[in-house]
């Protein structure tokens, strides 16, 4: 197996990423199979991961040294789950299910995977998905193992490059369903990349917002957020007086005194978080969908104006009005057909060229880039 690996020691805290040839992982158990990755996707968690920018707070429930990738497209290699050489989609979280943890934890049970409580537990090494533990490999390889549970069959009409689409499209659907939007609201976007836009697409798609406004700096993206149905499409710093105009807001400094209903902060840094606090109305909210690490912010307006601040990690499990509890994965497959979110991906490279691919993915605004991905369906050890 050939992998882009992270070890600790060296360069960045816990990097560097070296590409290995080593054997595939051990199936950890029953209900355990091999997958083959087609397409893999660089998140711009991974490349905080590989940064040393990501918080500690993950250091016990990641385990080392593991492959990087998440954002998995594969053919199935096994006799569990879906038929032997299918296509399938990774559903990266190792929940209880996949560890083997019983009775599983409240969230599992319900069906929130992202809420899972037993992480750092079970049959398998910690590591809160797939992707950043050691025992199960991850995408930027050509060989992994996956729990049954976490494979979803790919549709006979559904390309590679929008199947590796699904799973950042979940984290986004789960985003947009935690923002709550009522009918009428105005909500702002704050960031255009990746999850900023899948984000905006899901919001338009599941909720009824009056207005729709995203910053968008670069030509791709907002032409990109337009097509995905953006009401108004600002620069980056135009984009609380775009709020300012779309609700009537006055505003006292650099604080509009109305604003937004919902701000959603898919950057999850220092300014962006300051930012959504600029421009969000009093008891509005704010839906942190971008990781961050340790942020430094004034919280008196959280404070004064009685502001909701709230997190959105992963998927699980919807409760859609009209069709009852539904698979965030099965939104998402939903989504990125209806929406044509392959469009998303416009850079492959092979494993060998892992670091042009990194650093198109870190760069990808400005390079005209959305979604850049590992190409492994050529690769020749996915045939030994």
């Amino acid at each position: 197996m050939v992998a882009g690996r992270l070890q600790p020691g060296g360069g960045a805290r816990f990097g560097p990423l070296s590409l290995v040839d080593e054997p595939p992982p051990d199936l950890p158990g029953d209900g355990w199979v091999r997958i083959r990755p087609r397409l893999a996707g660089i998140c711009g968690s991974d490349l905080s991961t590989i940064d040393g920018a990501a918080a500690r707070y993950f250091e016990p429930i990641v385990s080392f040294p593991f492959v990087p990738g998440h954002e998995v497209v594969a053919d199935l290699d096994g006799s569990d789950g879906p038929a032997t050489g299918a296509r399938v989609v990774l559903e990266p979280v190792l929940g209880c299910v996949a560890r083997a943890v019983q009775p599983p934890c409240a969230a599992c049970a319900r069906g929130d995977l992202g809420g899972c409580e037993r992480v750092a537990f079970g049959a398998i090494a910690p590591g809160l998905q797939t992707g950043f533990c050691c025992d199960t490999g991850g995408g930027w390889s050509t060989e992994l193992v996956a729990h049954g549970s976490q494979l979803h069959t790919v549709p006979a009409d559904m390309s590679d490059e929008a199947a590796v689409m699904v799973e950042p499209t979940a984290c986004a659907v789960h985003a947009a369903l935690r923002c709550e939007v009522e009918p009428g609201d105005v909500v702002a976007v704050v960031g255009a990349g990746t999850l900023g836009l899948l984000t905006l697409a899901s919001l338009r798609q599941l909720t009824e917002p009056a207005r729709l406004i995203i910053g968008a700096k670069h030509p791709a993206q907002r032409r990109l957020a337009t097509e995905l149905g953006a009401d108004v499409v600002a620069q980056p710093h135009e984009l609380i007086r775009a709020v300012r105009r779309a609700t009537g807001s006055l505003a006292a400094g650099s604080q509009l005194t109305g604003g937004a209903d919902v701000v959603v902060d898919c950057v999850g840094s220092n300014e962006s978080l300051a930012e959504a606090l600029r421009m969000v109305r009093p008891r509005g909210r704010v839906v942190l969908v971008g990781m961050p690490a340790t942020v430094d912010v004034e919280l008196t307006s959280l404070w004064h104006r009685e502001v909701d601040l709230r997190g959105a990690y992963a998927y699980g499990t919807e409760v859609i009005a009209g069709r009852g509890a539904v698979r965030t994965f099965d939104l998402a497959f939903e989504l990125v057909q209806a929406a044509r979110l392959d469009r998303l991906v416009t850079a492959r490279y092979p494993i060998d060229r892992f670091e042009d691919a990194v650093a198109h993915a870190a760069q990808a605004g400005r390079r005209g880039a959305v979604k850049i991905v590992f190409d492994l369906r050529s690769e020749k050890d996915r045939y030994r």
